[in-house]
């Protein structure tokens, strides 16, 4: 079933057409199929702005309520599993213990293999080795009836933009794919990629869907959504198993989710939610998707209240600790020579992102770790209190502010649902 719908306000759609939708499309699921379990792949809380939360809670009661046995196994991908609270927060009454947790270091069966030759073709030379297919054991699980993955189309450092494939290869898929994915994107070169579709990336993920999981009950829930002033706005919902419905996704949210500024960045100041950021690999989204914005010598500052580590988990915090963000020459350069890096080609993918070449400086205000920690890694640092003293997220307004002392910034209240260009550079 193929089911789309596209706001025609401004506002987005209204909380009635979204429940109406996830209403038709799972009465369909219910006649069509023979429904008995049901497995939901959602984001987990680093998506928060997806609005994935909510209409997951709504497919979840309408599945429940006809006697089916419903799972939930966020697409974590490398992140931390989601705690309690934020799975209230995201997931309302769905029971706690309805979620499953993807651990990608283990619990993933490799299912194909993207061929080297193929992967040498997307990349135009770039990339010379095969991709292992690796998906989470429960996709596999034949008891499913149904799964559905559901999840925000925005413009991403990786694959171009998220969500579809991804959600499968990287949220619930295994290291081989999570690392290899990410360096392709990092060796690429992810300013030609931001914002696009057919990538290599997904290029790569679009060739494992087809050639490996075309037997699988899947169909995909896609939104794309805006949040000024931390509203969430869902401009499209789209819902089915065809490629088409990522393409209407992608064109809408090339619309709505891609900022052409007039002129480069000389300041630019971004806020992380505390309850969504808590290490620069997640909060590095603020470097990753304003650097084609910011003009050379220019700062970036992130203020970033809740990050309190590097890494995500252990292993790649003790990475970026040692490495640090050095710049994509000299990351390459450690790459060929450092085992432990090719061995978490995500890690070295990350701090190729992380750093903007010398081109402008990024400086971290944060509470949590020192300044020695900070300018270790390659970031200059700032107290979080100072800093938001002058520049306060409560009066700034997105965009362009002048303070009173005539300085202009352009503030972003949240990096994860945008991308700025530089409209002279593009």
């Amino acid at each position: 079933m193929e089911l789309y719908l596209e706001a025609e306000r401004e506002s987005g759609l209204t909380e009635e057409e979204i429940k109406g939708a996830v209403q038709r499309s799972s009465e369909t699921f219910l006649r069509d199929r023979e429904l008995e379990r049901v497995l939901i792949i959602p984001p987990d809380f680093t998506r928060f702005y997806s609005n994935a939360g909510q209409i997951t809670k709504e497919y979840y009661h309408a599945f429940i309520e006809k006697g089916c046995q419903v799972d939930i196994l966020p697409a974590l991908g490398s992140h931390e599993p989601m705690t309690r609270e934020q799975f209230s927060i995201m997931y309302g009454d769905i029971p706690y213990e309805k979620m499953l947790v993807h651990h990608w270091r283990k619990d993933v069966t490799a299912i194909g293999e993207v061929p080297a030759s193929y992967m040498k073709e997307i990349t135009e030379g770039l990339w010379e080795e095969p991709l292992k297919a690796e998906v989470s054991r429960l996709l596999l699980d034949p008891g499913y009836d149904l799964i559905l993955s559901i999840g925000q189309v925005v413009p991403h450092e990786v694959v171009g933009m998220s969500n579809h494939s991804k959600n499968i290869f990287v949220g619930t898929g295994g290291s081989d794919m999570i690392n290899k994915s990410h360096m392709v994107g990092a060796v690429y070169g992810m300013e030609r990629m931001m914002g696009k579709d057919y990538t290599p990336v997904r290029k790569a993920f679009d060739y494992a869907l087809e050639h490996f999981l075309k037997e699988l009950p899947l169909v995909f829930v896609l939104t794309v959504t805006t949040a000024p002033m931390g509203k969430i706005q869902t401009h499209g919902l789209f819902i089915g198993e065809k490629r088409d419905g990522l393409e209407r996704a992608v064109a809408l949210s090339q619309k709505k989710n891609i900022d052409f500024v007039e002129k480069g960045m000389k300041k630019c100041v971004v806020y992380l939610d505390p309850s969504e950021f808590h290490s620069t690999w997640l909060g590095n989204k603020a470097v990753y998707r304003t650097r084609m914005a910011m003009a050379d010598g220019g700062e970036l500052l992130i203020l970033a209240p809740g990050v309190r580590r590097f890494g995500e988990d252990d292993r790649c915090d003790e990475l970026i600790r040692k490495y640090g963000y050095c710049g994509r020459l000299r990351m390459l350069e450690l790459y060929r020579k450092e085992s432990d890096l090719r061995e978490n080609m995500a890690v070295s993918a990350h701090l190729i992102h992380g750093s903007s070449d010398g081109r402008f400086t990024v400086t971290y205000a944060v509470r949590d770790i020192a300044r020695e920690e900070i300018e270790a890694v390659g970031y200059r640092s700032a107290d979080y209190e100072e800093a938001v003293k002058r520049y306060d997220p409560e009066k700034l307004h997105y965009g362009w502010n002048v303070m009173e002392d005539g300085e202009e910034i352009f503030y972003v209240p949240n990096p994860a649902i945008g991308l700025w260009i530089d409209r002279n550079r593009f």
